[in-house]
C-alpha cells in the first residue's frame, strides 16, 4: 500500500510517499512543490493542484494524509494554508482517494512518542523509521513523510470499507 502525506502550504507544499508492506515501511519519494511568490494566489493554487494530481497519477497511492491546519496568530497565513489544503482535498477526491487528517501533535506523537517533539527529532525519527541514509529535507518534506508514516501505521484494511461508503 502506498500512502501520500502532505504538509500543506501555498509557498511550499511538502509531500512524502511511503510504502507499507506488512509492518515494514519504506520511502518511495519526497520533496516540495514550490510556487512562484509573485504570482496571484489563484495561479499558485492551480499549480499546486496540478502538481498533486501528477503525484497521484505517478505513484498511485491508496490513501492520502494531510496535516490539519494549526491556527497561529497570522490569520493571512492560516487562510492561505487552508486554501492549499482545499486543493489537496480536491485532487484526492477527484482521484477517488480517501483522505485522513492529522494535527501536528498527533503526527509527532505517532512518529516520536511525544506530541511536542521538536522538528529535528521528528526528522531523525522519520530517517530511522524509513531507513534513510540522510535526514529528510527540507522540513516541509520531512513533515509530509511524518504524516505518511503516521497514516501508514494507523491505517487498517477495514478502513477502506468505511471510506468508500
Amino acid at each position: 500500500m502506498i500512502v501520500l502525506g502532505i504538509d500543506p502550504g501555498t509557498a511550499r507544499m511538502g509531500y512524502g510517499l511511503v510504502e507499507r508492506d506488512g509492518s515494514r515501511l519504506r520511502s518511495v519519494d519526497h520533496g516540495c512543490i514550490e510556487t512562484v511568490p509573485d504570482r496571484a494566489l489563484p495561479e499558485r493554487l492551480l499549480f499546486l493542484h496540478q502538481a498533486v494530481t501528477e503525484l497521484i497519477a505517478e505513484h498511485a497511492p491508496q490513501v492520502v494524509g494531510v496535516e490539519r491546519l494549526f491556527f497561529n496568530k497570522n490569520v493571512q497565513t492560516a487562510f492561505a494554508v487552508g486554501q492549499a489544503r482545499g486543493v489537496v482535498l480536491l485532487a484526492a477526491a477527484q482521484a477517488g482517494l480517501p483522505v485522513y487528517e492529522y494535527g501536528p501533535h498527533e503526527v509527532k506523537m505517532a512518529v516520536t512518542g511525544y506530541g511536542k517533539a521538536p522538528k529535528d527529532q521528528v526528522q531523525r525519527m522519520v530517517q530511522m523509521i524509513l531507513g534513510l541514509a540522510s535526514l529528510p529535507r527540507p522540513d516541509d518534506a520531512a513533515d509530509a513523510l511524518a504524516v505518511a508514516v503516521c497514516l501508514a501505521n494507523a491505517w487498517r484494511p477495514s478502513d477502506a470499507l468505511v471510506a468508500t461508503r
